[in-house]
């Protein structure tokens, strides 16, 4: 069964990023080490103000279209170009939610609200302007965010910290500030259980993003051009991002509207003119297949698994043909020999297979659409790259004279693990051979076995299919070719 995707944001008003590198902050490290942390510089058109930076974060387009200029949102065109939690709750009926303390955002005050029908909200004001009140405000903004995130169930979600921003304010970018964004962080860290404790949560597949609008002077205040002012932050972590992932362009504030679209499959309408977008990415590595994923071979195993099959007296159906697809060489033996029960051991039906194979591909292979790219943008960007496959050594040396065995740090063959595809052993032992964890690795297949082990290892899944059709699901992408897959990875700048 599909698990239902989800989206929240958290957004922490006036972190500096040179503080986050100061200051304990686990939980804001667990959301970026999940996926990533990137600088985020804000537009020389916008004012480094939170009203502007707020809505160019939360509509996903800029200053110049939401119009909102200063804190005093008066003049706006939200109405045109509202946040993503009501375009989501008006036009798709989607169940949304905000809670925030800073009266702008979400009632009348100063020319607001900027989130204007949310399907539910939460809002304590400050019961003064001073640095402990914006803390208390904080906190009973995650109180209720808390009860809402565990026990109902919002699509989207925007909760909104003020304190840090306030602090700085009144006090400067000290100790008491930082004293702040510590406590700004423990309260992700609540919000982030409370998705955890979920009882729908195995269900589920999360986007967490959390973003600054702004940083501050060192004594305390923005609306300048300084760096530090214009200089802001976001982490973001999700089910189609790997672990440790990289950016393949400068991040915008208008991309976390985008984001959020995207993390619930939403893709955005044209009418929209939305500024951002969903962000491209590259993993910390690529874990390929090779038989149907980088060269088409899987017609001459087919072929290989007929001839031996026919041998021994089975003609196989198409049914019974697409059952050797993906699988290695004993396994087939062992399907094969189900079929024909007069046939000969399996260790023979084996040997046999392979041989076959091997003389075939040995006569000459074809990549697949677009594998010769993907190879080449590997090695332009030095992208670790192993080698994942179900055919044995001998077959994988053949294929790698014409991939070119340079292209990859490892290879995994058949029987070089304790189990092979659909288990997860080998994409667990190419992630170790390159010392990374499977989640900060990208996997490239072709067939129901090899998604099988790559899912089962932990690691997010492109699938190109070559013979059985595979759904996408969170964590897997179906891609039409290999192409598609060099064309996601383009940025306008490279294009």
């Amino acid at each position: 069964m599909p698990r239902a995707l989800r989206v929240l944001v958290v957004g922490i008003d006036g972190v500096r990023l040179d503080t986050l590198a100061r200051v304990p902050t686990p939980h804001l490290d667990t959301v970026a080490d999940a996926g990533f942390l990137a600088p985020v510089t804000v537009a020389e058109s916008t004012p480094t103000m939170s009203g502007p930076c707020w809505a160019t974060i939360t509509t996903g387009v800029r200053v110049t279209k939401h119009a909102v200029w200063s804190n005093d949102l008066s003049g706006h065109r939200l109405g045109v170009f509202p946040d993503f939690t009501t375009r989501l709750a008006r036009q798709d009926g989607r169940r949304t939610y905000v809670a925030a303390a800073w009266e702008p955002l979400v009632t009348v005050a100063d020319g607001g609200p900027m989130f204007r029908h949310p399907t539910r909200l939460t809002h304590h004001a400050p019961a003064a302007d001073t640095p402990r009140a914006w803390e208390d405000a904080d906190e009973a903004t995650v109180r209720d965010a808390v009860t809402v995130l565990t026990h109902e169930d919002p699509e989207a979600s925007f909760v909104y910290l003020g304190a840090p921003d306030e602090t700085a304010h009144h006090l400067g970018c000290g100790s008491a500030y930082e004293r702040s964004v510590v406590a700004a962080d423990r309260r992700l860290g609540r919000l982030l259980t409370a998705l955890r404790a979920r009882p729908s949560y195995e269900e589920e597949a999360w986007t967490v993003l959390v973003v600054t609008d702004h940083g501050h002077r060192d004594e305390g205040g923005h609306g300048g051009d300084s760096e530090t002012e214009r200089t802001a932050w976001l982490a973001c972590a999700g089910p189609d991002i790997t672990a440790g992932a990289r950016p393949l362009r400068p991040v915008l504030h208008e991309d976390v509207a985008a984001q959020a679209y995207a993390a619930l499959d939403r893709a955005p309408d044209s009418h929209w003119t939305l500024d951002g977008t969903a962000l491209p990415t590259l993993p910390r590595a690529v874990l390929l297949d090779m038989d149907g994923t980088l060269v088409d071979t899987e017609p001459l195993w087919l072929d290989a698994a007929r001839e031996i099959a026919a041998a021994h007296g089975r003609t196989l159906t198409d049914e019974e043909g697409a059952g050797v697809l993906g699988r290695t060489c004993a396994d087939t033996a062992a399907y094969l020999r189900t079929l024909c029960p007069r046939a000969v051991s399996s260790p023979h039906l084996a040997a046999d297979l392979e041989d076959t194979f091997l003389t075939a591909v040995e006569a000459g292979i074809h990549l697949r659409p677009g594998a010769r790219d993907l190879l080449d943008r590997l090695t332009d960007e030095n992208l670790p790259a192993a080698l994942v496959s179900a055919s044995p050594r001998r077959v994988v040396d053949a294929v790698l004279k014409t991939l070119g065995a340079e292209v990859f740090r490892t290879t995994v063959a058949d029987g070089e693990t304790d189990r092979s595809k659909p288990h997860p052993d080998p994409y667990l032992e190419a992630a170790a051979r390159l010392h990374l964890p499977p989640a900060a690795c990208l996997v490239v297949e072709d067939s129901p076995t090899g998604v099988a082990a790559a899912e089962a290892a932990g690691c997010r899944v492109v699938v190109v299919p070559s013979a059985a059709p595979i759904p996408a699901a969170p964590g897997r992408r179906v891609l039409g070719s290999l192409a598609a897959l060099v064309d996601a990875w383009d940025t306008p700048a490279r294009r």
